[in-house]
């Protein structure tokens, strides 16, 4: 769980914004036409587009304040399985963030993280009024909201959805499902991003450890992507640097 946590954190601290365990890898295998008919909506595949600019994908909308979705709804779609943190990295005022184990997406159920937009100055009160502060991994902190910020937090907008499947996915499958993407990014020898800027999706695969999906409004994927093109520049220099 706490792997999951500061995942999410440093993902959506990448781009700047105010960011499911599988059953099995047959789920993300293609069947036939009317298999495909059958499935229900809400399946990470399944991203739709809205005209104003954002995307809505697992019963979630992303996009701009006033039409998103909030923490309210994703605690009505997950009940008491949705826990909600301020996540915070030294130095930094943290992110407000909801995790969800387990979680159903259609028939598909696992963990998801959902980043939701709260401002700078919020987000250090209620970590002044924490009713319990833990360590995570490393020296990143967990903040446990009073009853009344927690109640104040239903509010805030979504910006940004992490999905960890536990399936192990291949190229194959991912364009078999998602489609081409538009753009692959390497950042290094074992991992490489499948950006699909039209369903404000970066997927990425690695081959030595899990697979991560990232969702984020449309009209806000280039602050995603900026930081993953930096850092494939930095890594090809250094390999680049390395050789005779």
């Amino acid at each position: 769980m706490k792997k999951v946590w500061i995942i999410s954190g440093l993902v959506a601290a990448s781009f700047a914004l105010g960011t499911v365990i599988v059953m099995g890898h047959d789920i993300f295998t293609p069947g036939d036409a009317s298999q495909v008919a059958a499935r229900p909506s809400g399946l990470p595949w399944q991203v739709e587009t809205l005209p104003n600019g954002a995307n809505k994908v697992m019963g979630l909308t992303l996009g701009p304040a006033g039409t998103a979705s909030t923490l309210g709804d994703v605690q009505r779609l997950w009940g008491d399985a949705t826990q909600v943190a301020i996540i915070a990295a030294p130095g930094e005022d943290g992110l407000l963030e909801a995790f969800v184990d387990p979680a159903s997406a259609g028939f598909i159920t696992g963990k998801i993280v959902i980043t939701a937009y709260l401002d700078s100055a919020d987000i250090r009160a209620m970590r002044e009024r924490a009713i319990k502060t833990e360590f995570m991994e490393s020296t990143t902190r967990k903040y446990t909201l009073t009853p009344s910020d927690l109640q104040a937090a239903m509010k805030a907008p979504v910006v940004a959805l992490s999905f960890i499947p536990q399936a192990n996915l291949d190229a194959d499958t991912i364009i078999a499902r998602f489609g081409q993407p538009a753009e692959r990014v390497r950042s290094n020898g074992h991992l490489e991003h499948f950006l699909y800027p039209a369903k404000g999706l970066d997927l990425a695969l690695d081959t030595e450890g899990k697979e991560l999906l990232q969702y984020v409004a449309p009209a806000e994927f280039d602050r995603l992507r900026q930081p993953l093109l930096k850092a494939a520049a930095a890594s090809s220099s250094t390999t680049s640097a390395s050789q005779p």
